[in-house]
């Protein structure tokens, strides 16, 4: 689901999408993907993006100071690619505030109008804008405000997303409001890698720093956690549905890094889940935020439309068997979310009804290792 709200040049609730970081990108990979995305119900399920990370590009500008495309890695050029428009899809590209990105290939620094041009013009609609080899803060900063600005100008609406944040720590503290004012959304931590470790250091980050982060995020603007690398194969079943709940309940950019073309069925369930996805996207827009700590047990909420929270139980531990955790429903949204009563439904890791409790009722949660039980709790 991709929805719009007015802010600068196109502005979003959330966005889905596929992204994959490679060290040799192709152009035969995009389009295949782009197929996979269009008819095995990706993009029903609200996945709209191809995403290119770095390494598109050539070594060198073209003689008018334009970036362009790999001639072996992207042969038909980024315009070409663009044509994943006709599978009702859309583009996102690569590039970096520094003179270099990452990897090494042209950066944006110096032209950035000249850019956000040739972006438009190839049809492009996100740009994700990674912040290597920025010589100070300072630039770093305006190359950020720059890119905005250009990108806005070009009258086509092309989502922003930011490092920004990122390459300011630990030397200077964010200032979020200023950052959503340019940006629709925005990586805080470092790359998420295909592991539980990484997982759970993200989530680690996001609920030590929650009291900074959670109350910016709204629509027009988002704090990223990363991909989800649910598909691969670094993460368990239950800490696939971790990640998947999780980011639910941070109202997260949902951008997969994985191959949709050798994806399991179980994972594929999990992905496309529209009771999760809904969670995702709720209209409130409220970001999730961890209420208490125990025992290795967390307890997250996220508010919902429709007087409703999303309630997320995850179990920290990583050796045994189940555990059971129980909680008084008193916890969930200071004390009025199931005032005087509520239903209680599971999501996951399987969806089925617990039926009606009243406000001073507790509920007993078994939840597997580095697993997480994600409930919808609904007042009457």
């Amino acid at each position: 689901p991709w929805r719009t709200c007015q802010k600068r040049g196109c502005h979003v609730l959330r966005s889905l999408s596929w992204s994959r970081r490679l060290p040799v990108p192709s152009e035969q990979l995009f389009m295949e993907m782009a197929e996979v995305m269009a008819t095995e119900g990706w993009r029903d399920a609200g996945y709209e993006f191809v995403c290119i990370d770095d390494c598109w590009m050539a070594p060198t500008r073209d003689r008018q100071g334009r970036l362009q495309a790999d001639p072996k890695r992207v042969p038909s050029g980024i315009r070409r690619v663009a044509q994943v428009h006709s599978k009702g899809l859309k583009l996102g590209i690569y590039s970096d505030v520094g003179n270099k990105t990452c990897a090494g290939f042209p950066g944006s620094y110096n032209h950035y109008d000249l850019d956000a041009q040739t972006f438009s013009s190839w049809g492009v609609d996100l740009l994700k804008f990674d912040g290597c080899n920025s010589d100070t803060l300072e630039l770093l900063a305006e190359g950020y405000r720059h890119m905005s600005l250009a990108l806005n100008k070009t009258g086509r609406s092309i989502v922003y997303s930011c490092e920004w944040p990122l390459y300011l720590r630990p030397m200077q503290q964010p200032n979020y409001t200023e950052i959503k004012q340019y940006c629709n959304h925005w990586r805080n931590f470092h790359d998420v890698y295909d592991s539980w470790s990484s997982i759970k250091t993200i989530l680690g980050w996001t609920a030590l720093h929650q009291d900074t982060i959670v109350k910016i995020a709204g629509p027009g603007g988002w704090n990223d956690p990363d991909m989800l690398v649910i598909g691969n194969f670094g993460l368990s079943w239950d800490q696939a549905v971790t990640q998947m709940a999780m980011w639910a309940v941070m109202a997260a950019p949902l951008f997969m890094s994985n191959d949709l073309r050798h994806i399991s069925p179980d994972a594929k369930w999990l992905l496309q889940n529209k009771e999760v996805i809904a969670i995702n996207q709720d209209p409130l827009g409220k970001q999730g935020y961890q209420i208490t700590k125990d025992m290795n047990f967390e307890l997250w909420e996220r508010p919902l439309s429709g007087q409703a929270y999303a309630v997320a139980v995850l179990n920290q531990q990583e050796i045994g068997g189940p555990r059971n955790f129980t909680f008084s429903l008193t916890l969930l949204g200071n004390g009025l979310a199931c005032n005087p009563a509520c239903s209680v439904r599971q999501v996951l890791p399987a969806s089925r009804d617990w039926g009606f409790y009243s406000w001073v009722s507790s509920l007993s949660v078994e939840v597997n290792p580095t697993g997480t039980v994600l409930l919808k709790v609904v007042a009457p």
